[in-house]
């Protein structure tokens, strides 16, 4: 079985307008679906410089066997629909196996990894990578390859990112057959530099970081996400919008995603055909956006920027007329005048 076929008997793959109700706005918008849906779409994904350049590293290192991969990056930014693009693309036979969730303890990472693969595990590890050596041979004779993919990998416990050393060893002792993805956050980076995981970390081949999109890939971002959602139109957002977003989400996926979505029903439900700058604030006043590490800073509203100038310099020149005013009553006007003309004259 290739994994293109494999994948596409899942639930990441939707083409056409996705089953259940529509999202209010997308009549108002003449959309066919949701633009901005949060769920890894292989048919939404965005190539960006970064996610292609990975994307096409991550091709080339399955082909070359590499057998342990390590891809970070920040949440949302984007991993999860790049491997569903990457397994989806590949034409090679073969079995996938992806762990959600990686709070597993030992044995049910066994159990599970063995049901994904038609192994019995009774509890004995020892006699399951027995059974899980004999598949990889079986594999490699066959000429298909298993790829498994670790999500979550930085919450993984020491000895279950162990394990999976020991596992990476089998496949260096059966080649071109086992590729492991290690894919979590980047203090995944930070836990491998521990001195129980040195052997590990030494075992990794290849390392890959996504970063969030640039200011103009974020605009292109939600131009595409609308095309592909059926908009006839580019000027849904304006483009101080468009500005605004980036400054907000600071170019993160789902954070855009999140935003562009509460924007479009807000601006259904007040029944207008655009999303200008003021729109996107108050949806961001209500959301409380917030950024991989903390909350992110808006940019202050121009016009409340301009309206406070004019009223501080209203009130400094008050005080000064103020302060000049009593120092005249006081007879203390003149004698400071002429000690400045001194002091000037001196200078």
């Amino acid at each position: 079985m290739f994994f293109k076929k494999e994948f596409r008997q899942g639930t990441y793959l939707r083409k056409g307008v996705k089953p259940g109700f529509p999202a209010m706005y997308q009549k108002h918008f003449g959309l066919l679906r949701k633009p901005f849906d949060l769920s890894p779409d292989v048919n939404a994904f965005f190539p960006s410089k970064m996610h292609k350049q990975v994307l096409a590293g991550l091709r080339q290192d399955v082909a070359d066997d590499i057998s342990l991969l390590l891809l970070t990056g920040g949440e949302g930014s984007g991993k999860t629909a790049l491997l569903n693009v990457l397994t989806a693309s590949l034409e090679i036979p073969g079995q996938l196996c992806v762990i959600p969730d990686s709070a597993l303890e030992n044995t049910d990472f066994f159990a599970y990894l063995g049901a994904q693969f038609g192994l019995l595990f009774n509890g004995n590890k020892a006699k399951f990578l027995v059974l899980f050596a004999n598949l990889l041979e079986e594999c490699r004779e066959d000429g298909r390859k298993i790829l498994l993919i670790i999500d979550e990998a930085h919450i993984l416990s020491i000895g279950l990112l162990e394990e999976l050393r020991l596992l990476a060893n089998l496949a260096t002792e059966v080649k071109s057959v086992l590729t492991i993805f290690l894919v979590g956050q980047p203090e995944l980076l930070g836990r491998l530099t521990q001195e129980q995981l040195f052997l590990l970390n030494q075992r990794i081949a290849v390392r890959y970081h996504l970063g969030n999109l640039t200011r103009e890939e974020c605009r292109q971002y939600i131009l595409f996400r609308l095309n592909q959602a059926g908009a006839g139109s580019d000027e849904v957002f304006s483009r101080n919008a468009e500005e605004l977003i980036y400054e907000a989400t600071g170019g993160n996926p789902r954070q855009i995603n999140l935003l562009c979505d509460n924007a479009l029903l807000a601006a259904y439900l007040q029944g207008v055909p655009g999303i200008d700058e003021e729109l996107v604030r108050e949806c961001i006043d209500r959301m409380h956006i917030r950024g991989d590490d903390s909350f992110l800073f808006l940019p202050p509203d121009t016009t409340v920027m301009r309206r406070g100038l004019v009223w501080t310099v209203l009130v400094v020149l008050l005080l000064e007329g103020a302060g000049m005013a009593f120092a005249y009553q006081k007879g203390w006007l003149v004698p400071v005048c002429q000690y400045l003309m001194r002091s000037i004259k001196l200078g």
